[in-house]
């Protein structure tokens, strides 16, 4: 891992250019996939828009530089499944079509989570919880049903999504309500039974947190107690200026490392902007929505050079631990395309992703792109 690492480095050294956004940029031919794709997969969530072939630049850098795809939203309950006798595949279908057309692993997102789930999944006609047998049911044949159907084609799954709270207790979905902490075993159970040959995942965000990360080993260490196939643990890498900690991080790739099982960065972008934490009172957030919108025209120099650099070290972080981490994806393709100008304040214009607004690649992956030169 040190030999690997440290080569990466001297690389990184021998390129002269600079973070700067102001000074001039020598753009590479080389792909993203292709330099380091001997560490892990390089890969972005992708749209079904991108897929159809709605963006043809951001259709361009997903075929040149990345080597792996996972659906954006194309396979949340909600749209795959969105009555409980009716399956809607058509876009799931195109992306895993355009995956393999062009030598691409595709990773399944998401199996089961609270978020973004069909209406009916938990409840009765009459807006009740069902029942433990009947929830178990629809579980099994929700991810029999999906993963089935792509079984031998779709490379891992994103079985359960989100179900743990920084604080290590469990979340309170309708899952948990009606099934307990069981409920979390049993989905990857029947996503094996599925298809036996499939990488199975838990993925959650702001696993740097103790308490998410202890239980998350926790969790892991029982699913293998218990002959319960876990193969990852996926890092949702939702990052900021100011969080999380690069020691925090670095902790948890080790800490889940350790139970034997590999870790995927996963959703990774980090906003620019400052941090806006709504609460209850989102009058309150409104009224400094000036404050919270600073760069509606562009990223200042000083602010692109500490996001670049700060980019770049959690990047070489990654590489340092590429004997556990297999895949690091990036959460969407260009800044243009970010699920974080919406969030967590409507309007807002970040620049999160490894790629801007003009389909160029930001300083630091084209300083990477160049180490191979």
């Amino acid at each position: 891992m040190k030999i690997k690492f440290l080569t990466f480095l001297l690389f990184i050294a021998a390129v002269s250019i600079s973070c700067k956004g102001s000074e001039p940029v020598t753009y590479s031919d080389s792909a993203l996939k292709d330099v380091v794709g001997k560490y892990f997969l390089i890969g972005a969530a992708v749209s079904t828009r991108q897929v159809a072939g709605q963006d043809q630049n951001a259709l361009r850098i997903i075929k040149k530089h990345f080597n792996s795809i996972v659906a954006e939203n194309c396979m949340k309950s909600e749209v795959i499944h969105p009555t409980e006798d009716t399956y809607n595949f058509t876009d799931a279908d195109a992306l895993v079509k355009f995956g393999e057309e062009n030598g691409m692993k595709v990773i399944g997102h998401c199996l089961i989570w609270h978020s973004q789930l069909s209406r009916w999944f938990c409840v009765d006609k009459d807006g009740n919880n069902v029942s433990p047998e009947v929830l178990k049911e629809r579980m099994k044949n929700h991810i029999h049903t999906i993963v089935g159907r792509y079984k031998g084609r779709i490379k891992g799954w994103d079985v359960v999504n989100e179900a743990i709270e920084s604080d290590g207790s469990w979340r309170k979905t309708k899952f948990y309500e009606i099934l307990g902490e069981e409920y979390i075993p049993l989905a990857f159970q029947y996503a094996h039974e599925a298809d036996p040959d499939a990488d199975l995942h838990y993925n959650d965000y702001g696993m740097d947190a103790k308490g998410k990360r202890d239980k998350v080993v926790e969790m892991v260490k029982k699913l293998k107690e218990r002959g319960i196939r876990i193969d990852a643990v996926g890092m949702q890498g939702h990052m900021g200026m100011d969080y999380p900690r690069y020691e925090d991080f670095e902790e948890s790739i080790n800490s889940f490392a350790s139970t034997g099982v590999k870790v995927m960065i996963t959703e990774w972008d980090m906003s620019a902007l400052p941090s806006a934490y709504t609460g209850a009172n989102i009058a309150d957030v409104s009224a400094y929505k000036k404050e919270l919108n600073p760069y509606t025209n562009g990223l200042p120099d000083s602010v692109s050079l500490a996001w670049n650099n700060r980019m770049e070290k959690f990047f070489n972080l990654f590489i340092k631990h590429s004997d556990v981490i297999s895949r690091v994806t990036a959460w969407g393709v260009t800044d243009g395309d970010s699920w974080k100008n919406g969030f967590p304040v409507r309007g807002r214009t970040d620049y999160p992703l490894l790629f801007d607004r003009n389909y160029n690649p930001k300083p630091f992956i084209n300083k990477i792109l160049n180490s191979s030169n």
